[in-house]
């Protein structure tokens, strides 16, 4: 998106990955503004945008729901949010012999939702206007209700 003009933000919990991405966004010379902050902590008032994503979030944290209410306060009027689809996700983590010992659940994963446990989620909040399910992944491109 930043190679085709827009103004893309972004932001991490965690300053380390921020730092990342900014060294990265330099090595290709994109001009995107990155901030480390909670997503549950991003004010209306100065991160609202027209798309919003939210991708590989919101299986970490402890109030995904919390998360998905700011997000649409910040989504003017497009979120596209993605989770690990389960229990897919686990059964591949261990067909590949990872995190045998906890049943296949990536360090950090909170959150656990097969596609129509995440689409009713998105559901209570906003209209879902278009699925996608690329392995292992559910994406939902939703429209904030009116």
């Amino acid at each position: 998106m930043a190679r085709a003009g827009l103004r893309v933000r972004g932001s991490d919990a965690f300053p380390e990955t921020v730092a990342e991405a900014r060294r990265r966004a330099a090595a290709e010379g994109l001009d995107i503004s990155y901030e480390a902050t909670a997503v549950q902590l991003l004010d209306p008032a100065e991160h609202s945008a027209e798309l919003v994503v939210c991708c590989e979030v919101l299986e970490h944290l402890p109030d995904p729901e919390e998360a998905l209410d700011v997000l649409g306060s910040l989504a003017s009027p497009w979120l596209l949010a993605s989770v690990p689809r389960e229990p897919l996700w686990r059964a591949l983590n261990m067909a590949r012999g990872a995190y045998l010992r906890d049943l296949g659940n990536t360090p950090g994963h909170l959150g656990h939702w097969s596609k129509r446990g995440f689409l009713e989620m998105l559901s209570e909040r906003f209209e879902v206007v278009e699925v996608r399910n690329p392995l292992p992944w559910t994406m939902g491109l939703c429209r904030v209700r009116s």
